[in-house]
């Protein structure tokens, strides 16, 4: 059965092997952090962490790398843990092929246990906050759940936005967020700020596994990642009415965060190690005012740490970063194989296709970084052929090396755009693109000495399959 909240899944976790409990009292800084930071130099496998004994805190309860292997990725799409990541990519695509699945609405949510509004909102009483990298600004918020709607079109379900962004923490009742001009709530805060308005939000904290993948998936701007969490979970997402905003927010939701983007007022956020691996600077960036803080009682607190990959942030967002591209690009281009986008969030993707005709590559690279998700983040292409994995990066780097005339096969395109956080952006937001051929060119494009290939053996496949059963035997 899916998980509908983040204790259950935390319990098949810990069922599972995948959850440590830390019993020994911890600093909050660095010992949190730097615990997560540890779980991604530790390699698959790495447990997710909860800790309910740091100094300074009264009944502290954070789970932090909760997504933070292809262990727990697999467990968290009911796989079993030890499904390999290219099977965990084709699952996910095959799941994507039932959206939409209608979520089902349901009362008596637990978020509704306790309340704060108005004068007595105060985060700080809420949630045990501790910085995630010792250059970091401030507090973050960085794997909420933020919903928002259209204002010109409020009542359109498909175009209630959930989205993951960072929220730095700016007094108790104040959090700035950082809108990526290409993403949904960019969009939605422009057509209120048109008109002068405060744009209203609801921002949700400790949800259910599969909705913390979706919302940091790159889908169309009328898809609904409600109906995308159904797809994926094989059964309606739960969800539940916000009483402030009237949202729609997720049902088994730790915390729900009411209040508005107040309109054209920005306040400095930053800096904030982030997915680049690099810190951002300080900008000035919208702001939102709380008015009003719904919670379990004694909740969950889920943080993500993010800095030099890996860290669980490129756990959770590599298959959902994979499968939206693959299938955008076959929509046009059938004869695309797979999609590897897992390295700083898609900032390169390595792409497999067939080809119709010579130059046929570079134009399905060129395609890739036109997509909702490449248009923002894509900066780097590398096109091969059917027969390499493009998740075997052995088999991709002979690719390069052997097909590559980089007189001919590299690509710049310059001055595109790219998320602002991408570190080699000059400036911020601008940034050349390349796209590398490294397929064997195809009629009228005959350059090249590649017509005498070597092929694995017919039972090459069999032999694999059969010594990979022998080894899980412990024949080995």
């Amino acid at each position: 059965m899916p998980y509908d909240d983040l204790r259950g899944f935390l319990s098949t976790l810990e069922k599972e092997g995948q959850l440590l409990r830390i019993t020994d009292e911890v600093l909050p800084e660095p010992d949190l952090a730097a615990a997560a930071n540890a779980t991604g130099r530790i390699g698959e496998g790495a447990p997710a962490l909860w800790f309910d004994n740091v100094k300074g805190f009264t009944d502290a309860r954070i789970a932090l790398n909760v997504h933070g292997s292809w262990a727990n990725h697999a467990l968290a799409l009911g796989l079993p843990k030890h499904t390999p990541v290219k099977e965990q990519v084709e699952e996910f695509a095959r799941r994507w092929d039932a959206f939409p699945v209608a979520p089902e609405r349901r009362e008596d949510a637990p978020w509704r246990e306790n309340t704060q509004e108005g004068d007595d909102v105060d985060l700080f009483s809420v949630l045990p906050l501790f910085r995630l990298n010792d250059g970091d600004g401030g507090f973050y918020l960085d794997k909420a759940a933020v919903v928002s709607r259209d204002p010109e079109d409020p009542g359109h379900f498909g175009k209630q936005n959930v989205g993951t962004y960072r929220l730095q923490v700016i007094g108790r009742n104040r959090l700035a967020i950082q809108p990526v001009p290409v993403h949904d709530v960019a969009i939605h805060l422009r057509k209120a700020e048109e008109k002068s308005e405060d744009l209203p939000i609801a921002i949700t904290l400790g949800n259910d596994p599969v909705m913390a993948i979706v919302a940091g998936m790159p889908m169309g701007y009328d898809q609904s990642e409600y109906e995308m969490a159904g797809a994926l979970r094989g059964a309606p997402a739960p969800i539940a009415t916000a009483p402030l905003t009237g949202f729609d927010v997720p049902w088994g939701s730790e915390v729900v965060i009411e209040g508005v983007i107040e309109s054209r007022k920005r306040q400095i956020e930053g800096p904030f190690g982030e997915f680049t691996g690099h810190y951002s600077g300080g900008r000035r960036m919208p702001v939102i005012r709380i008015d009003r803080i719904s919670y379990r009682t004694n909740p969950v607190f889920e943080s993500l740490y993010l800095g030099m990959p890996w860290t669980e942030c490129d756990y959770l967002v590599g298959p959902n970063t994979c499968v939206p591209l693959l299938k955008q690009l076959r929509a046009e281009f059938p004869e695309v194989q797979a999609v590897n986008a897992m390295y700083t969030h898609g900032l390169l993707a390595v792409i497999s296709t067939k080809k119709r005709y010579g130059g046929f590559a570079k134009a399905v690279a060129m395609r890739a970084m036109t997509t909702p998700h490449g248009l923002g983040y894509i900066t780097t292409v590398v096109v091969v052929d059917e027969d390499v994995d493009p998740f075997n990066l052995p088999q991709v780097m002979w690719a390069m090396s052997s097909k590559v005339n980089p007189a001919d096969d590299v690509v710049i395109v310059p001055n595109l755009s790219v998320v602002g956080l991408a570190p080699a952006a000059q400036p911020a937001g601008i940034i050349s693109k390349m796209i590398i051929d490294a397929t064997t060119p195809v009629r009228p494009d005959e350059r090249g000495h590649f017509s005498t290939p070597t092929r694995d053996l017919p039972e090459t496949k069999e032999w694999a399959a059969k010594i990979q059963r022998l080894m899980s035997e412990g024949r080995a």
